[in-house]
């Protein structure tokens, strides 16, 4: 187990594949540090992806493991994503999934970028 908790990084995971090239996507940006690219399966009009290009499972590894630039570059390059995209003038919705409890599904750190119509509560009251 990684020092958050989490399996080991797995190099098969599909956005290292996606990463590689072995697996198309929808490009929307890419630069030293990200990928960033339109979901597969949409949760709202405008739903898209940004990765970083290191091999990191979670925010928290992300956060411990990279370097300064990396953590900037990744980071700089969601919000160009979402002023490319249109999203900066309605607004919209950053989320990460860490593990099991959290619903994380790609074991490769990622940020999903939701908008294009006005979200509701995140979570639901209990």
């Amino acid at each position: 187990m990684s020092v958050t908790g989490l399996p080991p990084y797995d190099p098969q995971n599909i956005f290292a594949r996606i990463l590689r090239g072995e697996i198309p996507c929808k490009r929307i940006h890419e630069d030293e540090f990200a990928l960033a690219f339109h979901d597969i399966n949409p949760l709202t009009p405008i739903h898209a992806l940004v990765i970083p290009k290191g091999a990191y499972v979670s925010a928290a590894d992300f956060h411990e493991k990279a370097s300064d630039a990396e953590i900037a570059g990744f980071w700089r390059a969601v919000g160009h994503v979402a002023k490319s995209l249109g999203l900066d003038a309605e607004g919209y919705r950053l989320l990460s999934n860490m593990g099991g409890n959290g619903g994380q599904e790609v074991p490769h750190f990622h940020v999903h970028l939701f908008g294009g119509r006005r979200l509701g509560r995140m979570v639901p009251p209990a």
